[in-house]
């Protein structure tokens, strides 16, 4: 099956559900789920395969048993392809529309010394903040957790000190619902905005690694 595009109803399914997030709405509209995000998703994540990977398509209940809010499903649906731990290329879609992303979105701790060994190295660092230049030019928002003062180790004036202090480092686009998102254009957009990510997925997989 090609990929379609996510039909609005996908975005609506979603709207609805944040208003009645229950398992008997979950039931009723489960067709809806599974024709409008679960299979978009599915189809979307087998057309990219041959150029970035094997998607791990997101299960949409969330873990409630250590969480004070028991609301049963997500607000979205995410799917992710790994290059290293923590850190791959990622699309979701709920009802705000399309987001895009890609990075590191979450360090173990020897990975997070590794990033940052690697940030403080004046050509590496210096190479990192070119990449990330050129995605912000093009309309990407870097984030990503951060230390609220400097790590341990570093000075407070270095000249990466904001990078520093990243604990994940995640560039994303929100695409929200433009008319394209139901029609196979948002195929080529997703594929589009993973090729602009390419860099500094790759870069991150390469220093944060197995």
């Amino acid at each position: 099956m090609s990929f379609p595009g996510f039909p609005f109803a996908g975005l609506d399914f979603y709207e609805d559900l944040e208003a009645d997030n229950s398992k008997a709405f979950w039931t009723a509209h489960k067709h809806i789920y599974d024709k409008a995000v679960r299979g978009p998703m599915t189809a979307l994540c087998a057309e990219l395969e041959a150029d970035f990977g094997a998607a791990k398509i997101f299960r949409p209940y969330r873990d409630v048993r250590f969480a004070a809010d028991k609301r049963p499903y997500k607000d979205h649906q995410g799917a992710v392809v790994p290059t290293a731990p923590g850190s791959g290329w990622y699309v979701q879609i709920g009802a705000p529309g399309l987001f895009v992303a890609g990075g590191l979105y979450s360090a173990a701790p020897e990975q997070l010394a590794r990033l940052r060994t690697t940030i403080d190295d004046e050509v590496r660092g210096h190479e990192l903040e070119q990449i990330l230049a050129e995605l912000t030019a093009a309309g990407y928002t870097i984030g990503g957790e951060r230390l609220k003062t400097r790590p341990k180790g570093f000075p407070a004036d270095h000249p990466r000190i904001d990078l520093l202090r990243h604990k994940a480092l995640v560039i994303s686009k929100d695409f929200g619902a433009p008319d394209w998102l139901e029609t196979p254009r948002a195929g080529k957009e997703i594929r589009q905005s993973w090729e602009t990510l390419r860099p500094i997925v790759e870069w991150l997989g390469a220093v944060v690694g197995n």
